[in-house]
């Protein structure tokens, strides 16, 4: 496995939030991070079927355009009784003309459950898969996940996307109710994080 020898790192993203996010989550490293966004970069069509495929699309775009390794998340939610569905597709189904509406994908994945009289529990995961590029095209994958199982109606409003009805497993409550601390703890997103820099920076 490469390991990250830079100080500078672009995170492909336009979205502040994750870039907060994952700044935190570096800065013990000594790495000067910027976004995609930042450098004015455009954003490249995901136009894969996979977590993956679509973070390297991402990653690699950012680290051609910027001549900097670049890091890229993609994520979503699978459900068992779905196929896997939404899954690389979880912020599409909430895409509305006047942006997204997760409450609303909400609503569909569980009216999708109920037709099918899918049996409880409705077993689902939160998957996230970073790419860490280098402009050479070389990149390394990691893969976190967090199993649990849907619940009806939404509770609580700490969250984002699809945490008002993902309960974790050995939790009776869902990750909007969480505090937010202990949901990053033990997210998607922190299991794959913990993954890269065990790989890529220790």
């Amino acid at each position: 496995m490469r390991k990250f020898k830079g100080k500078e790192l672009v995170i492909a993203t336009h979205n502040a939030g994750k870039l907060r996010e994952i700044s935190a989550l570096l800065e013990p490293f000594g790495v000067a991070v910027t976004s995609a966004g930042a450098l004015g970069l455009d954003e490249p069509d995901e136009t894969e079927d996979t977590f993956a495929g679509n973070a390297r699309i991402k990653a690699h775009y950012a680290a051609k355009a910027s001549g900097l390794p670049a890091l890229s998340d993609d994520s979503g939610i699978m459900v068992d009784a779905l196929d896997g569905a939404p899954g690389v597709y979880t912020a599409d189904w909430a895409e509305t003309s006047n942006g997204r509406d997760f409450p609303m994908a909400m609503e569909k994945t569980w009216r999708l459950l109920e037709d099918k009289n899918a049996p409880h529990p409705r077993k689902a995961q939160f998957c996230c898969t970073l790419c860490l590029a280098w402009p050479d095209g070389h990149d390394e994958i990691f893969e976190g996940k967090v199993d649990g199982s849907l619940t009806w109606p939404m509770r609580g409003d700490q969250g984002f996307g699809y945490d008002p009805i993902f309960v974790p497993d050995g939790y009776e409550i869902t990750f909007g109710e969480m505090d937010p601390a202990r949901k990053h703890e033990m997210s998607h997103r922190a299991d794959a994080f913990a993954k890269l820099v065990r790989g890529a920076f220790a």
